[in-house]
């Protein structure tokens, strides 16, 4: 093998890691509203190909702990810091992510989701939406970086 194909092969297996961990969503995300304010922090983990999120924790500046009012159901009066707020989300290729349900804990409302990580893989696109993704809302979330 040539030293040209060598580097090639080389360049290659250095590369394919990044490109794999840049498509990855699990982690600490930093939430923000669609007016782009921090509300807390989201850990999305997953098993078998399918992706959660939970609420890990506030703000900082939150004095004191939170509970879904709004929510209906079995989520009605539980605590945000624990609670599942997206399910059902699996992998589309391309850096998209399509799921069942995203939980608004500030209205109670469920909307299906779709996700969408940036090339860097340090921001997701999170839009929210009912029958077409035409009708919803996007969020951009921030990987955090040691939970900050």
């Amino acid at each position: 093998m040539s030293v040209c194909r060598v580097a090639i092969v080389l360049m290659m297996g250095f590369c394919f890691p990044f490109n794999v961990l840049a498509a990855d969503i699990t982690g600490l995300w930093k939430a923000h509203d669609d007016k782009g304010k921090p509300t807390g922090y989201i850990r999305i983990s997953e098993e078998s190909a399918i992706y959660i999120g939970i609420v890990e924790k506030g703000l900082a500046s939150d004095k004191e702990e939170k509970f879904c009012t709004a929510c209906k159901g079995e989520r009605k009066g539980q605590r945000l810091i624990g609670m599942t707020i997206i399910k059902g989300v699996v992998a589309k290729g391309d850096n998209s992510y399509l799921g069942t349900e995203i939980l608004d804990p500030l209205s109670g409302n469920t909307y299906r989701v779709k996700l969408k990580l940036d090339n860097s893989g340090q921001l997701l696109e999170v839009r929210g939406y009912v029958g077409i993704s035409l009708f919803g809302r996007t969020q951009i979330w921030k990987r955090a970086e040691n939970g900050q």
